[in-house]
């Protein structure tokens, strides 16, 4: 087996991971076909709508992160998900059957757009931390890093797919055929062995969403991290939003070229998450790399003249973005108790995707205040100013050391020497048999 791909040597990890592909895939044809019925069929472009949309889809993560990540520590992950997942094919299906028939309206979106985030909310830790008890540790890594590629792959299939859909049936169609793909992930569920999962102890009744908080704010290693996933998610993620106003606004393009933007973005994106999936550790040099990436790359994007060359400048934008992302997912992930799993990867996705309903709405005024392309332009800003500071702590307080080496393979080594990881963190991941 391909050390990118060892993760499928489990059984019920191969199973998860085709029927969530296919999930996937609908996932990002249902978010064109929701953008594009509010961009064109219920306003006349409004970005502030469409930043509310996608601000109600995110608040959930950031008042709900205590007791969703206590879901996924208290009860099984599994049963967890089968309940999530069943609920948002019914929204999903309620949303297709209003716009099909006619009767959609923009407040029946901002609805299903809440309910859909609460339940994604308790979907989400569950889902992340499900992960660890289909594969043993030392394939951890490789298993975030493979998920991320099947989201991505779904990325890239699913928004040409939409507009394709959009084009020759209707927006309508397009969320029907996203409730459809919800039967895959469930009966990959119903299909998994439950001899061969091995569930983490659950959590107490009592006192776990305190003792979830009480753990990460003891970790520095950790606090590192979601700082800047924070920034990157808030102010650098919003291509939902930017794509869209890009191609409507900018470019004057229509449903087939918005959807092409996604597509060609998750080039850049699954080769990122196929690329991690070979690292064995995920490294904190890999992690501020990245991001120094995507703050040069993002503003090459935002000044991009031409649709075409918009499009191009998305694939190294994706690329530098997944990595980052991917390389957090899998620190967290591995230097984690397994009890408390589910409660930290909350408060990771809570970081991470709870900015959202403040940096959504923001980003659609700044682009009817300043135009379109400031709303790639800010993520560019607000990341570089955030690595600046975090290197200037890193050099003064933590003994960080950067190197160059030119020689034979050019590789920069980052090293910390005293980043606070207390006794509570669980061994480094070992590198797999060969």
């Amino acid at each position: 087996m391909s050390p990118t791909f060892t993760s499928f040597e489990v059984r019920n990890y191969r199973i998860w991971f085709a029927g969530a592909l296919v999930s996937n895939v609908g996932t990002w044809m249902g978010r064109v076909g929701q953008d594009w019925l509010v961009l064109t069929v219920l306003t006349a472009g409004s970005a502030t709508a469409l930043g509310v949309v996608t601000g109600l889809q995110f608040l959930p993560f950031l008042l709900l992160a205590p007791w969703a990540g206590l879901i996924a520590d208290r009860f099984p992950k599994r049963r967890t998900l089968l309940l999530t997942q069943t609920m948002l094919a019914v929204s999903s299906l309620l949303l297709g059957v209003l716009a099909v028939t006619g009767l959609a309206q923009l407040w029946h979106v901002y609805v299903i757009a809440l309910l859909q985030g609460v339940t994604t909310a308790i979907d989400n830790p569950a889902r992340q931390a499900f992960v660890s008890e289909m594969v043993p540790n030392d394939k951890l890594a490789n298993a975030v890093s493979l998920n991320s590629a099947s989201f991505n792959l779904g990325r890239l299939i699913g928004p040409g797919v939409a507009g394709l859909v959009i084009a020759a049936w209707g927006t309508g169609q397009a969320l029907l055929l996203n409730t459809v793909t919800f039967v895959f992930v469930i009966a990959a569920l119903l299909l998994l062995r439950a001899n061969e999962l091995k569930p983490a102890p659950l959590a107490k009744a009592r006192g776990g969403i305190r003792e979830g908080f009480s753990y990460v704010r003891n970790r520095g290693d950790l606090q590192l991290v979601m700082l800047l996933v924070f920034v990157l998610g808030t102010f650098g993620m919003n291509f939902q939003i930017t794509m869209a106003l890009m191609a409507t606004k900018v470019f004057d393009k229509g449903a087939g070229e918005f959807g092409l933007l996604g597509s060609i973005m998750a080039i850049g994106s699954l080769s990122a998450a196929l690329f991690s999936a070979r690292r064995k550790v995920p490294r904190l040099r890999v992690l501020l790399i990245s991001l120094a990436a995507f703050t040069v790359v993002a503003t090459v994007a935002a000044m991009a003249p031409t649709y075409w060359t918009f499009a191009l400048a998305l694939v190294p934008v994706g690329f530098s973005a997944l990595t980052a992302l991917t390389t957090a997912n899998a620190m967290v992930q591995t230097r984690v108790a397994p009890e408390m799993r589910g409660r930290v990867m909350a408060l990771y996705m809570a970081i991470f995707m709870g900015g959202t309903p403040a940096g959504a709405p923001l980003i659609g005024w700044i682009s009817e205040t300043f135009g379109p392309r400031w709303t790639i332009g800010i993520g560019a800003v607000a990341m570089g100013i955030t690595l600046v500071g975090v290197s200037v702590w890193l050099a003064r307080s933590q003994n960080v050391r950067v190197s160059y080496e030119s020689q034979r393979r050019p590789r920069v080594r980052v090293a910390v020497t005293s980043l606070p990881t207390p006794a509570t963190a669980i061994a480094p991941v070992p590198e797999p048999a060969r």
